[in-house]
């Protein structure tokens, strides 16, 4: 979160100009903080932050519009109908919204390089930073955001696990797998796909229509790919050409085929490209994410002469439309899709009719609710498409969940019942881990770390890691070797071994992380960081030996994978439970593209991208069966009828960040007995509820009251009172049961809900008391109504909070006090004043007159960990001079969000409180030099607040505690002394659980 001088529209939540107290929204116990560091000097070029960037504006795109342009009339679909992109009006109105894109674009003095209009109205163009204030600064604008590159996020067999197979599984339950997911069309937004898989083995398609006793099978109408579907809508796509991809590449399975790639391909050089131009998969990511939701069913698996079974996808029946939007490079680090590359992907898969969207795709940073691929899925969503997206592969980080928002179902990684090998040592220890390739038993023979092996003139580290030509054939043939995870490819590493002559390897994590079933050159068996500790040990010890056996002890599951990222939400500022769901996401086996998988058709794959198409093809089993249930009560089914996963000791989980409501139940979930419905409305009330500008005149709403099938409560001070609505699937009464939730009382009303028909509602109530709760904590449970032979079970999420008070609080002077309130709910309440601080200044100047990039000037600023708040200050030498600044924080030197703008007035600042260590970039730009004057000279201050800064005045608060009755609202006063009157001071008032209010002084 940002503290902005100024308001500006969506992210940006500001203070007035008034000298007093400025308060923007109020802050609770558990708000971040900030950091501290030096400013350094001016980047070289001052269009360093020129680059392609994703406009979004407040028009309604085809997808969501209503009517209310004149002479066009709606093109929102009726509730269970798909979109129409082909009538008159959608043709009218994509052109209006085409033409309001370039007007908007000509504003700023840019040219539209593409445009968006089915599921988000935006444009994507090349912007400096002083056309992106000017952007942010129009009417109708929601964002303008950098067009960043996207990177996939990557029982012993999922479909059995689940229940879907056997005599009574919910394949058998649909009338067989050939019929489940019948007359539904997956999406898969992805790497393409590999034609000739087995798994996506089809008849040819032909140009006949379908009889009446096979309704839904595709067919050709010229180029076109036509499929009637299950809700009576149709889909229309097509197969199209490119390299290695010919039109009957597609087929009754694959039955459209896209690419999109025009800013990659413009971004990366030829030189660096190893992919296809045409659908082809040229990762083999796509085609493990699309035969996993819809591949064919009982496909023989098998990979160098191995026989590993059969496979199967979730929705055999359902056909699968492939929207290739991420490429790969030879080096790997511009491996990915572009931003707007993405929209593109999902406009046309909105266009087309698909009824599922599967996003094995993640950002370098959770995204904003208003980031044009959110924004794009809401409009899908709105259309009455169900997305699924990967939750993240950077657990379990706390804070790590990435694709947010609330109409998207974000889906956790889970673990099923291993392939089991085990390291027996020479000392009788034994440590189980995942193994594929363990067959028989492999020695006893010698044990080495590899680093003791390493060829001469390797470095330790890399051999350590058995990176390509590090060992030494004579010191490591006839032994097994322990090689460190990390860096190179774990199937490179037993490529490695193999090469120098060893006979076995384990490989060992070095912090938490899966173990992965890979398809090794050489019998293997990969240890988790637990395990490895002490086989590593004993592997650097004189004559250690040891023997690879099949098999191994048991480990509880499903437990949540140790890479599966964990909430709370950023984006949602702590509202709304991410993630949603737990499926399979550990060494899920599947098809893929051999030529970049060692040769094989099929490999064993671990990621939320694995787990993620999972609960795209439940989603299609669902609308086989229900096909005009909107995407929200199909999310709700499953969230509501999971059960918990498991920890490691085999107790059942507690941990919602990372588990989400729990493990998938594929036979419960078809039969939910209440649901819990939401749409488009709701969103942008919730997102007005967040502060969030929509430019749609929705009012706000409270962010707990969302109509979620999870409760989030950020706030209670004292006490809370939430409402949910829920729909009946079967008739009945239900009564609620709360469980404990640990020193907080709740209480349902009314208690009892009565049903005399499918699609009745009823509203009720849930408030909320602090007991004895410990303040600041974060407390779960959940709330279940049993009846009619069904439970429905949402988690609950509450945190009771110490302080309500400001954000920032500004004031001048070099001496004096300002006063403010704030309610403690805790006892007793404490104040600690930190600082001031006064950073030096650092010179620039811009100028209006100029050309293009003279405008701006760019600024690298490090933040350290560990600091309370940073505010960043810009101020003109000339009086009148229209100076703003962009503020984005950076990751692998790139800006990770949409950044902070400030928009030019009596203060240009932006704070952030406990932000982020590391680069921010800061670019100050002017839109107008003061009358008479050519050029704008200014001076860019940066105050941190933390343990290294040295004051630059006296602080003082008063209370600085109290220990009266919880909930009391408390006059609070700040001093100061000493402090410069022309520049900029900061100071940090610090409150019981690190919840803080911005003295911004001068």
């Amino acid at each position: 979160m940002a503290i902005t001088s100024r308001r500006t529209r969506l992210r940006l939540r500001g203070s007035s100009a008034q000298a007093v107290v400025a308060v923007g929204s109020l802050v609770a116990a558990l708000l971040p903080f900030a950091t501290h560091t030096a400013l350094a000097a001016p980047a070289g070029s001052h269009s360093a932050a020129t680059g392609r960037y994703v406009v979004t504006l407040a028009d309604q795109p085809l997808a969501t519009y209503g009517g209310g342009v004149d002479g066009i009339s709606a093109t929102r679909p009726t509730p269970h109908a798909k979109l129409d992109v082909t009538s008159e009006a959608a043709r009218q109105y994509r052109t209006h919204l085409e033409e309001q894109q370039n007007r908007v674009a000509r504003s700023a003095g840019v040219t539209a390089r593409r445009h968006y209009a089915v599921a988000t109205s935006a444009f994507s163009a090349e912007l400096s930073a002083t056309q992106v204030v000017r952007l942010k600064a129009t009417a109708g604008v929601t964002s303008v955001v950098p067009d960043t590159l996207h990177h996939t996020a990557d029982d012993r067999v999922s479909t059995d696990f689940l229940g879907l197979s056997g005599r009574k599984g919910v394949w058998s339950s649909l009338g067989g797998a050939d019929k489940a997911g019948r007359g539904v069309v997956v999406g898969d937004i992805d790497t393409g796909i590999w034609p000739e898989s087995r798994s996506l083995d089809a008849p040819a398609l032909g140009t006949k229509r379908p009889p009446a006793t096979d309704p839904y099978r595709p067919y050709r109408s010229g180029t076109a790919t036509v499929m009637h579907k299950a809700d009576g809508t149709t889909f229309t796509g097509t197969c199209q050409t490119g390299e290695r991809f010919a039109a009957d590449d597609c087929n009754q399975k694959v039955i459209s085929a896209r690419y999109f790639g025009e800013a990659w391909l413009r971004a990366v050089p030829e030189a660096n490209r190893a992919d296809y131009v045409s659908p082809r998969d040229g990762q083999g990511h796509g085609t493990h994410t699309a035969t996993t939701a819809a591949g064919n069913s009982g496909v023989r698996a098998t990979a160098a002469g191995r026989d590993l079974g059969t496979v199967s996808g979730v929705a055999p029946g359902a056909r699968i439309a492939v929207y290739k939007a991420l490429w790969e490079s030879k080096d790997g680090l511009q491996s990915g899709g572009m931003t707007s590359d993405i929209i593109a992907a999902i406009d046309q898969a909105v266009a087309d009719g698909v009824d599922v969207i599967n996003y094995s795709v993640g950002a370098l940073l959770e995204p904003s609710l208003t980031d044009p691929v959110q924004a794009a899925f809401r409009n899908a969503s709105a259309a009455g498409i169900f997305v699924s997206a990967a939750a993240g592969n950077n657990g379990p980080l706390e804070g790590s969940v990435d694709n947010t928002a609330p109409w998207v179902t974000t889906v956790a990684a889970g673990t099923m019942a291993p392939h089991k090998g085990t390291v027996v040592l020479g000392d009788g220890t034994r440590h189980t881990g995942v193994s594929t390739t363990v067959n028989r038993a492999v020695g006893p023979k010698p044990l080495v770390r590899a680093e003791q092996v390493r060829a001469a003139g390797a470095a330790a580290y890399d051999a350590s890691l058995c990176a390509e030509n590090t060992l030494d054939a004579a010191k490591t043939a006839g032994k097994i070797v322990v090689c460190d995870r990390g860096v190179n490819a774990r199937t490179a590493k037993s490529a490695e071994v193999a090469r120098a002559g060893g006979v076995g390897m384990v490989l060992v994590n070095l912090s938490a992380s899966s173990m992965d079933a890979d398809l090794h050159t050489l019998p293997t068996v990969h240890l988790d960081d637990a395990e490895a500790s002490a086989v590593r040990a004993y592997a650097a010890t004189t004559g250690a030996s040891a023997t690879l056996t099949a098999g191994g002890s048991d480990s509880p599951y499903p437990q949540v994978a140790g890479f599966s990222s964990r909430g709370p939400s950023r984006s949602n500022d702590g509202n709304l439970l991410k993630p949603d769901i737990t499926a399979p996401g550990v060494s899920i086996l599947a098809a893929v593209a051999p030529p970049t998988n060692g040769g094989h058709a099929f490999a064993y794959e671990s990621g939320t991208s694995m787990a993620t198409p999972h609960v795209s093809g439940l989603a299609a089993l669902y609308l086989g069966e229900h096909p005009t249930w909107s995407p929200m009560s199909v999310k709700s089914a499953m969230m509501t009828s999971t059960t918990p996963t498991r920890t490691a000791a085999g107790a059942a989980s507690s941990d919602l960040f990372a588990q989400g409501a729990g493990e998938v139940q594929p036979s419960a979930m078809l039969q939910p007995g209440l649901v819990y419905d939401s749409s488009e409305q709701d969103w942008l009330a919730y997102l007005e509820g967040l502060g969030i500008d929509t430019g749609t005149g929705t009012r706000a709403v409270d962010p707990a009251d969302l109509n979620y099938p999870s409760m989030t409560v950020k706030e209670v001070f004292g006490r809370r009172t939430v409402t949910r609505t829920v729909t009946a699937v079967t008739p009945g009464t239900y009564t609620a049961h709360v469980s404990s939730l640990g020193g907080i009382e709740a209480r349902v009303s009314p208690s009892k809900l009565r049903f005399t028909e499918p699609g009745q509602k009823r509203t009720f109530t849930v408030t909320f008391d602090v007991a004895d709760a410990t303040v600041g904590s974060l407390v779960t449970g959940s709330l279940t109504w049993k009846g009619a032979h069904h439970s429905v079970r949402s988690p609950i999420l509450v945190t009771p909070q110490s302080v309500r008070a400001p954000e920032r609080v500004t004031a001048t002077g070099s001496s004096g006090k300002v006063s403010f309130t704030a309610t403690s709910a805790v006892r007793p309440f404490t104040a600690t004043a930190y600082g001031p601080v006064r950073g030096e200044g650092v010179h620039g100047s811009v100028t209006s007159h100029g050309g293009p990039t003279d405008s701006e000037q760019t600024f690298t600023v490090p933040v350290a960990a560990g600091t309370k708040a940073v505010e960043f200050t810009a101020r003109p030498g000339s009086a009148g001079a229209q100076l703003a600044m962009v503020v984005w924080p950076l990751v692998n030197g790139l800006p990770a969000s949409e950044g902070h703008v400030v928009l030019p007035g009596d203060d240009t600042s932006v704070a952030f409180p406990r932000p982020r260590a590391g680069d921010y970039r800061v670019v100050v730009v002017t839109l107008g030099d003061a009358e008479g004057t050519t050029s704008t000279p200014f001076t860019l201050q940066t105050n941190s607040i933390g343990p290294r800064s040295g004051p630059a005045g006296k602080v003082s608060v008063t209370p600085a505690a109290y220990d009266g009755p919880a909930g009391v609202t408390l006059d609070v006063s700040a001093a100061w002394s000493g402090v410069a009157a022309n520049d900029r001071s900061s100071a940090w008032i610090e409150y019981p659980n690190a919840a803080g209010t911005l003295l911004s002084l001068n």
